[in-house]
């Protein structure tokens, strides 16, 4: 049976529905949210055999160092040096899978397996270079490696993640916890720049639509959704959900308005 122009295909539709539920029942656990983002593109992703492995994976840690160890070590996880803008490494499934990823979901293996075992961790989002926080510390986890790093270590990862110069002030407010929710919008963000770039299109419609369901939601995120479903030939529901959202984004709602006639200029 054909699936209409507007409507994602089943398994994705649920596992939209599913990180909905979750995001609407307040603070989600990053685990089940995360392993929702991840079915986006594999809709029928194990979802229960990751919840175990990573229950396996908190079997008789006791402390950050042992934590390290276990994962970094003796399990072999690391960052994918390789193809670092492959999808899978923004899939905890598949990271899960492979032992490889990119910071931000090496950092939810981090924190997931840290929780189960009771070690207290905070999530950083430094720009440029996701981190984990031992709470109480005066360390920093790097996910992608493995390493601890003291705040002048964060400092030259940070510079060399983004670029900035001496300039730039390196402020303690960078290493500051982040919540789940900015948690959950980096991991979207960065697959929304994988799948841009690579031009799939219906990979970047799902992952745009679960961002918006998430707070912070900026114009350019709107206006790109509407793109993916107009060119599905969906160009009353792209200039619908415009008209929607330049209610919620007054500030922006003139341009929201102005695509929304773009799009039903093809109606004519």
């Amino acid at each position: 049976m054909d699936v209409e122009p507007g409507t994602p295909p089943p398994g994705v539709a649920d596992a939209l529905a599913r990180l909905e539920q979750l995001l609407a029942a307040g603070d989600p656990p990053l685990d089940a949210a995360a392993l929702q983002i991840a079915r986006l593109a594999a809709p029928e992703a194990d979802v229960d055999g990751a919840l175990a492995e990573l229950d396996r994976l908190a079997q008789g840690i006791t402390d950050v160092d042992g934590l390290v160890l276990r994962l970094y070590t003796e399990e072999g996880f690391a960052g994918d040096r390789e193809d670092y803008y492959d999808p899978r490494n923004s899939s905890l499934v598949e990271v899960l899978a492979r032992r490889r990823g990119i910071p931000i979901t090496l950092a939810v293996v981090v924190l997931e397996v840290g929780r189960r075992a009771g070690i207290e961790l905070e999530p950083v989002g430094m720009p440029g270079h996701f981190l984990v926080h031992p709470r109480d510390s005066g360390w920093y986890l790097d996910p992608f490696t493995g390493d601890l790093l003291d705040l002048d270590e964060c400092e030259a990862l940070f510079r060399a993640a983004t670029g900035a110069g001496r300039e730039v002030a390196f402020h303690p407010a960078l290493l500051s916890p982040v919540s789940v929710h900015a948690v959950l919008v980096r991991m979207l963000t960065n697959l929304r720049v994988i799948h841009r770039a690579a031009g799939r299109v219906p990979e970047l419609r799902w992952v745009l639509e679960a961002r918006l369901l998430l707070p912070g939601v900026g114009a350019d995120e709107v206006v790109e959704l509407a793109a993916t479903r107009g060119r599905r030939g969906d160009y009353l529901a792209a200039a619908r959900m415009l008209d929607d959202w330049s209610e919620r984004l007054p500030r922006n709602a003139a341009r929201l308005a102005r695509h929304a006639r773009a799009w039903r200029a093809h109606l004519n």
